[in-house]
């Protein structure tokens, strides 16, 4: 009886985590090494979603991130996608957890409770790679994205932060491109 209960549990727990989320999988999540001696002012400025794991709260194209400085330790989201002939946008910020950590940021958005958006790796002018990850009992849920300053991204940039989720226990292969083409997004840049 014990154990049904358990199996109930944690199907209960996975319904509610697959209907807000992302990647779910078995397992703690893994603690991968961020982007050392982060800058958040670097960082500011308009990035292109190339790939990202799959969510139930993101499904269009063209998806960009526009980052402002709001305070020290907080900085201004602002994201956009299209979507069936609408630009879809939400505004949220993200906040520095640990200042021993400025990689490790948590976002929230319109008083959600705050997730994990950890910054593996960056070089400020061309790529960034975000991971987020929360444990529900005995699954995980993860999230990531690959942005780029520009509508694309060479192959092997690609591959690069691919390989650094890889070793981190992510699994990129489940990655999906984002639609950036000029003629489809142009709505997006009016």
């Amino acid at each position: 009886m014990k154990m049904q209960a358990v199996q109930v549990i944690s199907l209960t727990l996975l319904c509610a985590v697959a209907t807000s989320a992302q990647v779910i999988s078995f397992g703690r999540c893994p603690k991968p090494a961020v982007q050392a001696n982060f800058d958040s002012s670097r960082y500011i400025g308009k990035w292109y979603e190339i790939q990202k794991l799959p969510t139930n709260f993101q499904k269009g194209e063209c998806g960009t991130a526009t980052y402002s400085p709001k305070s020290p330790g907080v900085i201004g989201v602002f994201n956009r996608e299209f979507k069936d002939g609408t630009i879809n946008s939400i505004a949220g910020s993200a906040k520095v957890k640990n200042p021993e950590e400025p990689a490790k940021l948590e976002v929230s958005f319109n008083g959600t409770p705050p997730g994990p958006y950890w910054v593996l790796s960056t070089d400020y002018q061309g790529h960034s790679l975000v991971y987020g990850c929360q444990e529900f009992g005995v699954f995980r849920g993860e999230l990531a994205w690959i942005l780029s300053r520009e509508p694309t991204l060479p192959d092997e940039t690609l591959e690069e932060l691919h390989s650094i989720l890889n070793a981190a226990g992510v699994d990129a292969s489940k990655m999906v491109p984002t639609n950036q083409d000029r003629n489809y997004c142009s709505p997006m840049e009016e």
